[in-house]
């Protein structure tokens, strides 16, 4: 007579997916202990009765309801029985490798050229319906490993996989060139149309990686449009790399304009002498060597007062001369506030000096010092809320901006 159990527990590995317990004889009283991770599924006379979770259980009729319907127990609740316990291992099972066994072919989506490309990776299993899987797959069979699982998955696998390479790649338009930087994408797109094949079987596909693509390297047609491709972009990147080196000299010319407006205009302030003064002397220079010093003297300008218009007071210049130096050159509307030089009209920036031109705004007009934004004239900003104007917390008069004491009352401010 064979040795009847008394504790029933799983004795596999973390690479099994279903063990059964090799003893098949049990009295009543047997104890059977399924760990965390685990279910058990009992069978007797072919039939699977109670699945169990976690826990330590007495094999009982009332721990197994249906066992009393084909059990008829004696009161001494010794007598042995002959059943079966399936164990199902539901921890993650990672690193579980596959790959295509032949080439897949389709048309490459962005160049419209034939191609055959290999995929291998990795993934992760976990048994998701215990009993679904085991009568599914197992069967009358004692165990169920990562191997022989794929053995069962191997052919509807490949061919799904084929097919959903084809798909994805078409479907996302990924060029097969820059295929390894779409890994991510790849691999999730091709998780998401397996999972539903795998659920069929109680089995759920927790993770899916393509790790390597096989490209055709070699392929007299592949190397053909794979130096056209690369050819293309790099006319792209030159183009790029030659319109920012233009912009960069543009940049760099128009800097050394500034710079050299910027350096005039601090030679002037250094030598004591103004734009319209300069302007003056280039007039004087002129008029010499045009001989025209005759016409001057008829207006009551002589050689001396010419003499003048050199020197850095040309104030002392007589009248007419004084007018024609000072006059505001036509088609200027004001005068740089850093250099002094004239201003056309809707300047931005002051040619000599490249001092950026406050606009001009009508009276009922200003901006705000605070947040740079153009309102009406106020006591407060409508942008930000800044006080323009100052006022006595002592008499409550408004203060002259920039004051330090109020005129009203001398309260500092």
């Amino acid at each position: 007579m064979a040795q009847i159990a008394e504790i029933i527990k799983y004795e596999g590995d973390n690479s099994t997916f279903i063990w059964k317990h090799p003893s098949e004889d049990f009295n009543s009283l047997t104890q059977l202990i399924v760990h965390e991770s685990q279910e058990a599924i009992f069978f007797m006379n072919g039939q699977a009765l109670d699945l169990f979770g976690p826990g330590r259980y007495t094999l009982e009729t009332q721990n197994i309801p249906k066992l009393g319907k084909v059990l008829n127990r004696t009161t001494g609740g010794d007598t042995p029985f002959h059943c079966e316990v399936y164990f199902i291992n539901k921890t993650e099972q990672m690193s579980i490798k596959w790959g295509t066994d032949s080439k897949v072919q389709y048309i490459e989506p962005t160049y419209g050229f034939p191609i055959s490309i290999g995929a291998s990776g990795e993934m992760s299993l976990r048994a998701a319906d215990s009993r679904k899987l085991l009568l599914t797959l197992v069967g009358t069979e004692n165990f169920l490993g990562q191997q022989k699982l794929l053995g069962f998955f191997r052919s509807f696998l490949m061919t799904r996989v084929k097919t959903y390479i084809a798909q994805v790649m078409k479907a996302n338009a990924i060029n097969i060139f820059e295929i390894d930087e779409n890994l991510t994408l790849f691999s999730n797109s091709i998780k998401n149309l397996l999972t539903n094949d795998f659920a069929d079987y109680g089995v759920s596909l927790e993770q899916f990686f393509v790790t390597n693509v096989l490209k055709p390297d070699g392929d007299r047609q592949y190397e053909k449009f794979k130096e056209l491709h690369f050819r293309q972009y790099a006319d792209i990147a030159e183009a790029k790399l030659r319109q920012q080196t233009d912009l960069i000299y543009a940049q760099t010319e128009a800097q050394k304009v500034i710079i050299d407006s910027q350096a005039q205009a601090t030679k002037r302030a250094q030598e004591g002498y103004t734009y319209q003064q300069e302007r003056g002397f280039d007039v004087a220079t002129e008029v010499a060597r045009n001989e025209a010093v005759g016409q001057f003297t008829n207006l009551g300008v002589g050689l001396g007062t010419m003499a003048g218009i050199g020197g850095v007071v040309a104030g002392t210049v007589g009248g007419a001369m004084n007018d024609a130096l000072n006059q505001t050159p036509a088609g200027t509307t004001d005068t740089c506030v850093k250099c002094g030089a004239a201003l056309p009209e809707n300047a931005k920036f002051c040619l000599e000096c490249g001092e950026k031109v406050a606009p001009k705004l009508p009276d009922n007009m200003i901006i705000c010092p605070e947040c740079g934004s153009t309102v009406v004239r106020g006591k407060f900003c409508p942008e930000c809320g800044h006080k323009f104007i100052t006022i006595c917390p002592q008499c409550g008069k408004e203060a002259i901006p920039g004051a330090k004491f109020c005129l009203e009352c001398g309260e500092k401010l």
